[in-house]
């Protein structure tokens, strides 16, 4: 019959065979997201399309085109989240130490909030951003139709 040594390298064949179908699977993948990214790119993000989407797809296009920030609700969520964490673990350190737990739960709430306030004063920059270079190129649309 066949002996253990048989199986384990059968079992080490199999591995292997699985690890380089995995890798072949990887590279196709790549492959497909380029392609894909390209022609959704070209095709369907591209500023003949603008408007022109109604109800899902269009809010796929507004998704895609990042014409919505989702991340200032995110980073809101995230900040209750890590607030009330902050917040419950603090009191894991009452029985050991009053001084620990008053830090924790001060100090700790107030960094998580610079943290989270700051990264917000970015995006909203960014929005402010955006809609003053709309508004301009409004207003240098409008003056180009005057002349």
């Amino acid at each position: 019959m066949y002996s253990s040594s048989y199986y384990s390298s059968m079992s080490g064949m199999n591995s292997l065979s699985k690890a380089a179908d995995s890798a072949v699977w990887l590279v196709v993948s790549l492959i497909l997201a380029v392609i894909g990214g390209i022609l959704v790119y070209f095709l369907f993000l591209s500023k003949k399309n603008e408007g022109k989407f109604t109800g899902f797809v269009g809010w796929l296009y507004d998704f895609l085109s990042f014409k919505k920030m989702f991340m200032e609700a995110l980073l809101k969520i995230t900040y209750l989240i890590v607030a009330i964490y902050i917040t419950l673990s603090s009191f894991a350190l009452i029985g050991s130490s009053f001084v620990g737990f008053l830090a924790t739960l001060v100090i700790g709430n107030v960094v998580a909030r610079l943290v989270y306030e700051f990264s917000l004063i970015l995006l909203v920059i960014c929005r402010n951003t955006s809609e003053i270079n709309k508004n301009l190129s409004k207003d240098n649309s409008n003056k180009t139709e005057n002349k």
